[in-house]
């Protein structure tokens, strides 16, 4: 299949049956989410929705937050991943958003860059869920299932992986499509084992292609029996090495005799 029949592909899937998809993060305005994302890194969406509505309720906005101390806000984060390191971004974010954009998030990827704690993905991810930009945020579930199923090429960067799509993707799903395949790979296409027999997507996908044709099967049996005959040359040299032992116990000492 031609990567461009790939891509149409996705994309027709997708927009017939998951055209409105989502973050899972919860917020109810432009600051709070992104507070979400920077706290998200390496952390589940679970875990962050968890603390954000007593930190949102503390620090309303982001005057309040400018206000505060990392030792402050580390009391309501304290169960996420590197607490010590985000609190001290969200007071320097707020500080940062009041400094320079007068308290509004902005919506340009390099002014959002600007703010302590705020990469490029969170970036991306503020400029498309807030301001349906053309923005494609690329993180492991992102760059996971782009090169699993076959939508970038020899794409070894999250920046490769999201020029390709950004490049492929029609400009009014970018915003969408990276829900798409963020969600796809959290629920379906995880890391481990990921769930083939219940992916829609099997018919255009490059990784089941090769993981599922009679040959990959045939070495994958192959590779089975291999592992089975070296178990049991294995514990015929540690019944050998028994039948050894014994023997030697059993063998009388000349000196003594």
């Amino acid at each position: 299949m031609l990567r461009k029949d790939r891509y149409r592909a996705f994309v027709d899937y997708f927009s017939s049956h998951q055209p409105d998809a989502e973050t899972e993060l919860k917020y109810s305005n432009p600051f709070e989410l992104l507070i979400a994302v920077i706290l998200s890194a390496q952390c589940t969406d679970k875990r962050i929705n968890q603390i954000t509505p007593k930190l949102f309720e503390r620090f309303p906005d982001p005057q309040s937050l400018s206000m505060s101390t990392a030792e402050d806000v580390f009391q309501y984060i304290r169960s996420v991943s590197y607490p010590n390191n985000k609190a001290k971004h969200l007071v320097g974010m707020a500080k940062k958003l009041i400094e320079e954009f007068n308290g509004v998030v902005p919506s340009d990827i390099d002014d959002l860059q600007k703010m302590p704690g705020v990469g490029r993905k969170t970036a991306n991810v503020i400029a498309s869920v807030i301001y349906n930009a053309p923005a494609m945020a690329v993180d492991t579930h992102v760059f996971r299932v782009a090169n699993r199923i076959g939508l970038t090429l020899n794409a070894k960067t999250p920046l490769a992986v999201e020029k390709q799509l950004v490049q492929f993707i029609p400009q009014d799903k970018i915003h969408v499509a990276h829900h798409w395949l963020i969600l796809h790979g959290r629920y379906i296409c995880v890391a481990r084992n990921p769930k083939c027999n219940i992916c829609p997507l099997t018919w255009f996908c490059k990784f089941y292609a090769q993981t599922h044709t009679e040959t990959a099967l045939r070495k994958a049996e192959i590779l089975r029996e291999r592992k089975k005959l070296e178990a049991k040359k294995k514990l015929k040299k540690t019944k050998l090495h028994l039948i050894l032992k014994k023997l030697e116990m059993n063998i009388p000492d000349k000196k003594k005799n």
